[in-house]
């Protein structure tokens, strides 16, 4: 293992956060901010509880999963996509470094920001509504496995984009409505019985239902199911970066 080369990517990719400060975490720390403002005022004047939890701290969780998805994505794609932007990508893959150490490098940038980020959001939200997490374990077990799940799929997609346009095409498009969807500002529960069947096929309702049940025990799906469709999608995007590598889609062309 070059740990060297590891960390020269890691402290790098890093490095930029803090460049973009604003834009990395000031910025999503605000809009999620906001969302506490207008859905836990406006609907929670309206709504009291959902399941027994005030509405206010019920998306909580949700707005946190939110805020790590679209992060990672966004903070994995534009790692390794700039590279490929500027040329510097063919600098990194003839160096004396293994795919697995690049990837362990961008991908391990982009999980910790995305971690980070979530952590303050998370202290954040304690400002607005009473929080109590019931296990904060699973809780950080759950934030971590995320986070790393979609800076890899991140990492795809910066690898598959061929343009700035493509880089936000699914984040925009397809991660942030089904994120929306996915019970993050509702449950799944409430749904008459025919679109809760359809939610249930969404699967950020999974990654959103387990989170929620660290905090306050309670959960649309169980969470042995949650656990099991996050591994899946994970063993999926290692699938996917290995074949990358293999076969040099669009890393060597």
């Amino acid at each position: 293992m070059n740990f060297r080369a590891v960390r020269a990517i890691y402290l790098f990719e890093m490095a930029r956060t803090w460049r973009t400060l604003l834009q990395s975490i000031v910025s999503p720390v605000v809009s999620t901010s906001l969302y506490f403002v207008v859905f836990g005022t406006a609907i929670g004047s309206r709504i009291d509880h959902v399941e027994g939890v005030s509405y206010g701290t019920f998306i909580v969780p949700g707005l946190v999963m939110l805020s790590v998805l679209t992060q990672s994505i966004a903070n994995a794609s534009f790692g390794i996509y700039f590279p490929k932007f500027v040329g510097t990508i063919y600098e990194i893959l003839s160096a004396p470094i293994s795919y697995f150490e690049i990837v362990l490098g961008y991908v391990g940038a982009a999980a910790t920001k995305s971690i980070i980020l979530g952590l303050i959001i998370l202290a954040t939200a304690g400002l607005f509504v009473p929080l109590h997490i019931h296990h904060p374990i699973w809780m950080l077990s759950f934030l971590v496995l995320t986070a790393i799940t979609f800076s890899l799929f991140g990492f795809i997609i910066g690898i598959w984009a061929d343009g700035f346009e493509k880089l936000q095409m699914i984040p925009m498009l397809v991660v942030t409505p089904l994120t929306f969807l996915g019970g993050s500002f509702y449950s799944v529960n409430m749904l008459p019985q025919g679109w809760r069947t359809v939610a249930l096929l969404n699967p950020v309702v999974y990654l959103i239902s387990g989170f929620r049940w660290s905090f306050f025990e309670i959960a649309d799906v169980s969470v042995g199911l949650s656990i099991f469709m996050i591994s899946t999608f994970l063993a999926i995007c290692m699938f996917m970066i290995w074949w990358i590598f293999r076969t040099g889609y669009r890393l060597k062309n």
